[in-house]
């Protein structure tokens, strides 16, 4: 597992600077345009002002998209294209440590874009003490939508195959995870679907530690993650395997 993230590391070396350009200018973008440009014209949600209800949301939705993207697309290539996990099967490497070092490697390409929109937060006053206590919750994200990630690689059948799960799942995630805007405002059926969502319950997590106090419903969202983390796991492990198989 260590060796493929390390291969991971290693290649990811050379294109470091673009990654840390990107990592940091969308959310500065995000930061400026929404949380700053139209945050002048909404009132306080849930008792926060808009820019620190968005900031755990802009934190929560870095870390699923960064670690989607990096174990869906890359991950294809690597498997259909490049033939490159067919590679590593020569070697003591099996499929189970090649999947779990993806899924640690994509987590931690989402780690270092979380770590890229707390860096752009320091110079618009959002930093907090507490974020360090988020961190863990940020990487447990990551690991979720990695190991999601790997699933839909498994099943896809080319690029476009793609489109499917960013269209059908991950926007709308991110659009009614409670990331722009409180779940309490809307109709019950919007409320019982966002509560499916890990993403939701991330943000709430996030939201929570960073402005809030802890209580039995963060418990319930902690768990609700590792539970998504577990199952996801067993899923990618046995569609990867079968994958590699064909």
């Amino acid at each position: 597992m260590i060796q493929v993230w390390l291969r991971n590391f290693l290649f990811f070396r050379k294109t470091f600077l673009v990654t840390l350009f990107w990592t940091t200018l969308e959310p500065l973008m995000y930061l400026a345009a929404i949380g700053f440009g139209l945050g002048r014209f909404v009132e306080q949600i849930e008792g926060l002002s808009f820019i620190e209800f968005y900031y755990p949301g802009l934190l929560a939705s870095t870390a699923m998209m960064v670690s989607y993207f990096e174990s869906t697309y890359p991950s294809y290539t690597k498997l259909t294209y490049q033939k490159t996990y067919l590679t590593m099967l020569l070697t003591p490497l099996n499929p189970n440590q090649i999947l779990f070092g993806e899924i640690l490697w994509a987590a931690t390409k989402g780690f270092i874009g979380i770590c890229g929109v707390i860096l752009i937060s320091l110079f618009f006053g959002l930093f907090k003490v507490q974020v360090y206590l988020v961190l863990p919750i940020l990487f447990l994200l990551c690991l979720v939508f990695a190991a999601f990630g790997m699933i839909v690689t498994s099943l896809a059948k080319n690029y476009d195959s793609f489109i499917f799960s960013t269209s059908g799942l991950i926007i709308p995630m991110s659009l009614i995870g409670g990331t722009y805007f409180s779940i309490n405002d809307m109709p019950l059926f919007m409320r019982s679907l966002a509560q499916i969502f890990p993403l939701t319950h991330a943000v709430s997590l996030t939201r929570t530690i960073l402005y809030r106090q802890l209580s039995m419903s963060s418990l319930i969202d902690l768990g609700v993650l590792i539970i998504y983390l577990a199952v996801f796991v067993l899923i990618a492990q046995k569609l990867f395997s079968k994958k590699l198989i064909k």
